[in-house]
């Protein structure tokens, strides 16, 4: 249905270098014209004498395209004035006004239900509809690449952008009339719905590889079978340890501290040519190095490590931050530098230790609820599956390989999806400045259940929540 959308009858010259032409009968007006701006200047404290409230945040608005009444809120206090002015209705649409970044200036979300005691919070621009314009529609044409770069080229700052009320209010939008809008509110959600769906299947998909990879990990290094055979083996004992379970029958069963060396060398130095690693530089559970740097300012003493060493993330261990540096460097007090004996492979080393029950089981004896870390006591005397050398190699060569396959099979899937994000941008401003007439197509679309369109929206947004988070991280 798509690939039959058209051109509108005739255009005209908007008067906007940017936007080109438009459909004859639409025009372009200022936000100044359409809607009414509020600034909002309520903080996140609580003040005797106020009154309580909830205050939808920045946060909230970046991280949600539709703002409900039912979702949390922070809670504070706010005077009588601050509230009438700043409190939300059904149809507004609230932009984010401040950033550290430049293109996250502009970031529209779209009230569908309010409540008497929310209202809007700091750093955040109130754009209230006039009678001229649906917020529905405010909301998809603020979300076109077009309008929304007036705002990136308005945001002043060095270390922060922002912008001015002026600016806000001098931006222009395309303006269909009210049928052309509510027909074109229809069709975007109707090809949302639809790209919302095959992004969640994807992301269910790379879900499930991500799980295979760690079950198929865990399988190969507790000796469930044989990776030159593919069988299991002959005959298995039991291990000692809840984690391993039974394990082949020859294989050994040894204490960390007894098979690798922990190094402790600490310095306030180091050479041009070495590399220094933080733990924001090593990708959770993938062992990739994100960012090395030869260049360093450090306050505090580092470790250093030589080639073949494994890093292993003491703080959050959760995170699985397990890498083996290619090159002498040093690194923050936050790794344990591990240097295997010559019983065990450094490769081999690092599979186990970046295995996910080897993760929970170290992760179960950390301390602290705020920054957990592992002590080298415990991992150290954690008890670990030690088969021949020759086999620790077979074991690598395998999961490289395999995990080798994986790894393409979700680069392809994040690819996917990015390009189906790219249509949903394009779709998007196509339709709202007028390129294609999606009028008649809108009136022969099925109704959607609102549902499925909510749960799509809501579990997409835990996702990009999620990622954002790992990324902090």
């Amino acid at each position: 249905m798509i690939h039959t959308l058209t051109a509108y009858p005739a255009y005209k010259d908007s008067g906007v270098p940017w936007l080109g032409k438009v459909p004859a009968h639409w025009e372009v007006r200022r936000l100044r014209n359409t809607v009414e701006t509020r600034i909002s200047n309520v903080d996140k404290h609580s003040k005797e004498g106020e009154e309580p409230v909830r205050l939808c945040n920045y946060v909230d608005v970046y991280r949600h395209e539709r703002i409900h009444s039912n979702m949390e809120f922070m809670k504070a206090t706010a005077s009588v004035e601050e509230i009438e002015r700043f409190r939300l209705e059904k149809g507004d649409v609230l932009i984010t006004k401040d950033s550290e970044v430049w293109d996250d200036i502009g970031v529209p979300a779209l009230i569908e239900s309010s409540a008497p005691d929310l209202i809007t919070g700091y750093h955040l621009a109130l754009l209230r509809p006039k009678q001229v314009v649906e917020g529905a529609f405010l909301l998809r044409a603020l979300q076109s690449p077009q309008v929304a770069y007036q705002f990136y080229v308005e945001a002043k700052g060095v270390t922060r952008y922002g912008l001015s009320h002026g600016a806000i209010k001098s931006a222009v939008i395309p303006l269909p009339p009210l049928p052309d809008q509510n027909a074109i509110m229809r069709f975007l959600d109707w090809a949302e719905l639809r790209i919302r769906r095959v992004i969640r299947a994807r992301q269910r998909r790379i879900k499930l590889l991500d799980e295979y990879k760690r079950v198929l990990t865990h399988q190969v290094v507790t000796g469930k079978f044989n990776v030159r055979t593919g069988q299991p083996y002959p005959a298995y004992k039991p291990s000692g340890v809840e984690w391993l379970g039974r394990v082949p029958e020859y294989w050994e069963v040894r204490r960390l501290k007894t098979i690798v060396d922990h190094i402790n060398k600490q310095t306030n130095t180091k050479n041009e040519e070495e590399l220094y690693i933080a733990l924001e530089h090593v990708e959770s559970w993938s062992g990739r190095l994100l960012v090395s740097s030869r260049e360093a300012h450090f306050t505090s003493a580092v470790k250093r490590f030589r080639t073949g060493d494994i890093l292993f993330g003491k703080l959050r261990p959760y995170l699985a931050k397990v890498v083996q540096p290619k090159q002498n460097g040093v690194c923050v007090s936050e790794f344990l530098v591990l240097r295997a004996r010559s019983v065990i492979a450094p490769e081999y080393l690092e599979v186990v230790l970046r295995s996910a029950l080897a993760i929970d089981f170290i992760n179960s004896s950390t301390y602290g609820a705020k920054m957990p870390r592992a002590e080298w006591t415990f991992v150290g005397s954690m008890l670990f599956p030690l088969p021949s050398l020759s086999e620790q190699t077979a074991i690598v060569e395998y999961l490289n390989g395999q995990t080798a396959k994986i790894d393409a099979a979700i680069a392809a899937t994040r690819r996917e999806i990015e390009l189906l994000q790219e249509y949903r941008t394009r779709l998007i401003a196509d339709v709202v400045t007028g390129k294609v007439d999606v009028r008649e197509v809108a009136t022969q679309l099925p109704d959607e259940p609102a549902e499925e369109a909510a749960e799509l929206m809501e579990a997409d947004e835990i996702t990009e929540g999620e990622a954002e988070n790992d990324a902090a991280t």
